[in-house]
């Protein structure tokens, strides 16, 4: 038996190369927006107030559940909390 290996952990448990992208940012995004839930010692209910959203989505969010949420309403709820992003790295794929 061959063994694989991958990239990334979204490498491994993603049907095509687009969806571990989008996990990928996704996730990073999540881990972002938990991080400020977390300096601001929020509670689920204020976190959700703050970000524009209801509490069982905050619950959501603290559990990791990033199939839950589009980059669309991460973005959005970054921005309810005065979060912005700052650089975005793009690597080209030689040969594609």
């Amino acid at each position: 038996m061959k063994t694989q290996t991958f990239e990334s952990v979204w490498d491994a448990i993603s049907n095509t190369p687009q969806e571990a992208e989008n996990m990928k940012v996704r996730s990073q995004l999540v881990t972002s927006i938990n991080h400020w839930i977390k300096r601001n010692g929020l509670s689920q209910a204020e976190a959700a107030k703050a970000l524009g959203v209801t509490q069982p989505r905050i619950s959501e969010l603290a559990r990791g559940k990033i199939m839950f949420f589009s980059v669309d309403k991460l973005i959005t709820m970054m921005a309810h909390a005065g979060m912005h992003i700052v650089n975005i790295e793009i690597r080209e794929t030689v040969g594609v």
